[in-house]
């Protein structure tokens, strides 16, 4: 047996591999903080065994809340990910119970979305005459941090933010992205078409790529951690959220939403303004209509299950979608998908996966549309007798 996990995203520290009943693994931290949770790695030359992997330091992961309820994915070609039923936190350590039925197996914390992937996503939006790919900068580590435009700039066509992942091992968010954009970017999709009239969209699949390829679950490659680095980006640390800013800084922002992913949580939910300074009436009247409109869209979302008020204290206006409803006064939303299951509408073979995170993606465009153009009154029918 080999476990190895020399690859793109790949993250797992291998304690004991000489009994496959008794196979020890730790989850290894981020590349420059102590963050963990993510793990990727492949398992080879143990088709037809029974495998039970311990691992040792499930207790110290960033969000052991998040193991409760938790299976494992699983895949023998990276394409098609299924959950290991026989997943169960016990004692502070994750145990995951599993026969393979081939000699090579990946096994991950969620199903990823590779760096390949991302640049093939990228490629297929230069063919749309819908949209452009721009570069914004470079990241820590040097590689490119792409906005995808949809749109061109004209009379009436306002400024629409969506960004994803900044925590890169939330890669629910960039299936996400790429739901949205298949389905923005569809010349057939009357509601498509309709968004693309009314606003110019700006949309980031991933602000965190070094995070995503070094297999880090929470920070960039510089430690650090991009959703708490909003009101005082560093241009060196954190210049993936230093350059967005600038950008959203010089088209404005009529509405945003940061697309996220929870550990604990087995709900589709956003977390709200009503915190920020200087949250006004018109602003909560105008989330509440997007919030509807996104219920009304999507059965895997609901409102009755999120985070609790205060939660993040001080921290509040260094989130994205807080220091964007203070700064523009618009709509700013984080959207959070579960690394479970949505306990709403449960799917016992593949949990909450990318498949689901796509569809999700392409149901937001409903409230988007919604948001941009409210539906004018319903005029009254007046029903009478035919004089003829």
């Amino acid at each position: 047996m080999k476990i190895s996990s020399c690859f793109d995203s790949g993250a797992i520290e291998v304690v004991r591999l000489d009994d496959p009943q008794d196979i020890h693994l730790r989850l290894r931290q981020d590349n420059a903080a102590d963050f963990r949770q993510w793990f990727h790695f492949r398992l080879s030359g143990a088709a037809g065994t029974p495998l039970r992997m311990v691992f040792d330091n499930a207790a110290d992961a960033a969000y052991p809340d998040g193991w409760p309820g938790y299976r494992c994915v699983a895949s023998y070609d990276r394409r098609h990910w299924f959950r290991i039923p026989t997943t169960r936190y016990e004692d502070g350590t994750l145990i995951v119970e599993h026969t393979p039925e081939r000699d090579s197996i990946y096994y991950a914390y969620f199903e990823p979305y590779s760096h390949e992937r991302h640049l093939e996503l990228l490629g297929r939006v230069e063919h749309s005459p819908h949209a452009c790919v721009r570069n914004l900068g470079n990241t820590v580590d040097g590689r490119d941090l792409d906005v995808v435009v949809v749109g061109r700039p004209a009379p009436g066509r306002v400024p629409v933010w969506i960004i994803a992942r900044q925590h890169p091992g939330e890669t629910m968010a960039e299936w996400f992205a790429e739901g949205l954009l298949e389905r923005l970017l569809e010349r057939a999709d009357p509601v498509a078409r309709r968004v693309r009239e009314q606003a110019v969209l700006y949309i980031v699949p991933n602000m965190n790529p070094d995070g995503a390829v070094r297999g880090n679950l929470r920070t960039n490659a510089a430690g650090r951690n991009l959703n708490r680095e909003w009101r005082a980006p560093d241009p060196a640390a954190s210049p993936e959220v230093f350059a967005v800013r600038a950008e959203m800084e010089r088209t404005g922002c009529v509405l945003f939403l940061d697309i996220h992913g929870d550990e604990a949580l087995p709900y589709v939910f956003f977390s709200t303004a009503e915190e920020v300074p200087g949250f006004s009436a018109a602003m909560a009247a105008a989330q509440a209509r997007f919030v509807e409109a996104f219920a009304a869209a999507s059965p895997d979302f609901q409102t009755l299950e999120g985070y609790r008020p205060g939660r993040f204290g001080d921290e509040l206006l260094s989130l994205a979608s807080k220091w964007v409803a203070h700064r523009f006064g618009c709509v700013s939303l984080t959207l959070e998908m579960p690394f479970k299951d949505n306990a709403l509408l449960p799917d016992g073979e593949v949990g909450w996966d990318g498949a689901r995170s796509k569809r999700l993606g392409a149901a937001m465009l409903v409230p988007i549309l919604h948001h941009l153009a409210p539906p004018a009154p319903a005029r009254p029918v007046v029903v009478g007798v035919d004089p003829g």
